[in-house]
């Protein structure tokens, strides 16, 4: 596998996992934050410190995604280039000499 195909790989990996990560905030408040809070008195995360993970991670994730992405274009080997191959010089005719006659033909 090349590395612009494992760039790919990771890329959509990561925008999945964005996915999942901003489907679990709640704009209102709940979202995973309120799965693990609660209003009871044990709590495993604070509802503060969840949300705040949850923010964190979806910026973090973006940013990766977004230098990845720049990254494999950078690497992507450009199939429409053309490899440089050193041609020879062109001889040009000189315009001042007139066309040569055509031939006559015999019927």
């Amino acid at each position: 596998m090349g590395t612009f195909q494992l760039f790919m790989v990771i890329i959509v990996a990561l925008c999945v996992l964005l996915t999942l990560i901003v489907l679990s905030q709640n704009p209102k408040g709940g979202g995973l934050s309120s799965t693990f809070g609660g209003s009871g008195g044990s709590q495993m995360f604070g509802v503060q410190r969840t949300n705040k993970f949850l923010d964190n991670a979806t910026w973090t994730v973006a940013i990766l995604i977004t230098v990845l992405v720049i990254v494999a274009n950078v690497l992507q080997e450009n199939p429409n280039a053309r490899p440089k191959i050193k041609q020879a010089p062109k001889t040009e005719v000189p315009s001042s000499q007139p066309a040569p006659a055509p031939a006559p033909t015999q019927e």
